[in-house]
């Protein structure tokens, strides 16, 4: 029987994806999903919709899901015409608020109990909500010289999210699974909350979670402590317990097209004599070779009526612009831009949330790629001002041909935003590259949750396209296969895409944690 996984705090199910994908040589998956607990409305729609596709054999998946995702019948519908497949998903996927009022552990306890039906050796995985160890957002309290910063720190302190990890721990203290992986951002290495840092509470806690958790004894001498473990290289310190750092896995030293560094917790029951192996490094993958396959698009024109003609001639006003026909700007960067803006058409689309359109992309053709999707999911684009997209255009040019993504110094004075802290930005400088081009040759940046805010930090390298990342750009980057649909608002899909976990990682991860329980 394949190995059971809970997965909380799933979003849109990256983490069980990776571990769901995972098969043996006779092709039958090595993990199954049991139970995925979410509580954000679209990205439980997400979740349900992969446990849907994921109740059937991959070669049997019926051609009405292909029909769903190309926008010919309704989800309704789709899940009418198998109701049987739709019920299992349904209990698989549990839309809940772990640690509400409105979730209590009985209800918790019991869809667990249900789920693992008696089996003793399965997995736990997770990640508890970041954005309150999130260092941009900390990074934005300078000081407490002021009655804001006082109350964005006072709030920030009394965050209930910092303590959300206590909610995993209960599950490991009552269930006690053999192995638990457990996934959150890199600021969490430095997060205090009222002065104690918060990572070395979370490590003491989940060693011994029975210190916390202590109605889950069940007597005085009952003990159980896990022994935590990074999945890459680290040197334990001379009591065997590993430095902070050492649990930061960087995703783009593994294969991953995006540099994104996050910690990840291995824990193995104490009892168990078994030791895990590490991830092994791979080639980079640069961003161009996972995303230059999908259809060229152009951005919308936000503000005023848009149309390709009225986009490509937007674009093209920059022609007359002094900053480039008074010499303000060196020559070679000048010739760039006359040069990029004779390619800009009107001939490109905008793309939507499904293109018949058959795209391979140059690296990992078979893990993204589905013969019976004939087109691409999610990759619409954004409309954006018309100052923006001058600021894109150059961004995307100057990357081109200085490989690298300019500063706000880099930007003429008459592309600055007008805003506030723009002055301070420069004078600062601090956060003085929030016009970011995603450069050929690399990996992308960590795509993050604000990317459903604006495009500014993901703008794509061609300026003849003059945007920033689709929904599946950003996918790409994660390594969602293409068959993986987003649902909700595109502003709802980015965030979904931003806060996962990129599956071909946690397949890697997987094979460790496969590894591990053949041993158990």
């Amino acid at each position: 029987m394949p190995i059971p996984i809970i997965d909380l705090f799933a979003g849109p199910g990256g983490l069980g994806e990776g571990f769901s994908s995972l098969t043996a040589e006779n092709n039958e998956p090595i993990f199954k999903i049991k139970l995925s607990i979410e509580m954000d409305e679209q990205a439980h729609r997400t979740l349900e919709l992969r446990a849907f596709f994921r109740q059937f054999p991959r070669q049997n998946v019926p051609k009405d899901y292909y029909d769903y995702l190309a926008g010919r019948i309704s989800r309704s519908e789709l899940l009418g015409r198998h109701p049987d497949q739709a019920r299992q998903a349904a209990v698989e996927a549990w839309q809940a608020e772990l640690g509400a009022t409105s979730t209590p552990d009985d209800e918790v306890d019991g869809r667990i109990r249900t789920a693992l039906d008696g089996q003793t050796n399965w997995v736990l995985i997770g990640g508890p909500p970041c954005q309150a160890y999130s260092l941009v957002g900390r990074s934005r309290m300078s000081s407490a010289d002021s009655k804001k910063d006082k109350e964005r720190k006072e709030k920030h302190e009394n965050d209930h999210r910092h303590f959300l990890y206590r909610e995993y721990l209960r599950i490991l203290a009552v269930y006690r699974p053999p192995v638990f992986v457990m996934e959150n951002v890199k600021g969490l290495l430095s997060a205090e909350v009222k002065k104690q840092r918060m990572f070395e509470r979370i490590l003491s806690d989940l060693a011994e979670p029975l210190s916390v958790i202590t109605e889950a004894r069940q007597s005085e001498q009952d003990v159980l402590t896990y022994h935590l473990m990074p999945v890459v290289k680290a040197l334990p310190d001379s009591l065997g317990k590993y430095l902070p750092e050492g649990f930061v896995v960087r995703a783009e030293e593994y294969g991953i097209p995006q540099a994104r560094h996050r910690v990840i917790i291995l824990g193995i029951r104490s009892d168990l004599v078994v030791r895990p192996r590490q991830l092994i490094t791979a080639p980079m993958v640069s961003i161009e070779q996972v995303i230059d396959d999908l259809p060229r698009l152009r951005s919308g024109l936000s503000k005023e009526q848009d149309s390709a003609k009225a986009w490509r001639d937007a674009i093209k006003a920059l022609a007359g612009a002094k900053w480039l026909t008074k010499g303000k700007t060196s020559s070679q960067l000048s010739k760039a831009i006359n040069g990029a803006l004779r390619d800009i058409g009107a001939s490109l689309g905008r793309g939507g949330e499904f293109l018949p359109n058959r795209t391979i992309p140059s690296q990992y053709a078979e893990w993204y790629g589905d013969p019976r999707l004939e087109g691409v999911c999610n990759h619409g684009t954004r409309a954006h001002i018309r100052t923006d997209l001058h600021r894109y255009f150059f961004a995307a040019v100057f990357a081109h041909l200085y490989k690298r993504s300019p500063l706000l110094g880099d930007l003429p004075k008459a592309l600055l935003p007008h805003h506030e802290n723009v002055k301070a930005a420069l004078e600062e400088n601090k956060f003085n590259d929030r016009f970011r081009v995603q450069l050929r040759g690399r990996p992308s940046t960590t795509v993050v949750s604000h990317i459903s805010k604006d495009g500014h930090y993901y703008i794509h390298y061609d300026p003849s396209q003059c945007r920033s990342l689709t929904v599946r750009e950003a996918a790409r980057l994660q390594t969602f296969p293409d068959n993986y649909f987003f649902e909700g608002p595109r502003t709802e899909q980015y965030k979904q895409v931003g806060n996962a976990v990129p599956p071909l990682l946690a397949r890697k991860i997987a094979e460790i944690v496969a590894e591990l329980i053949q041993q158990v």
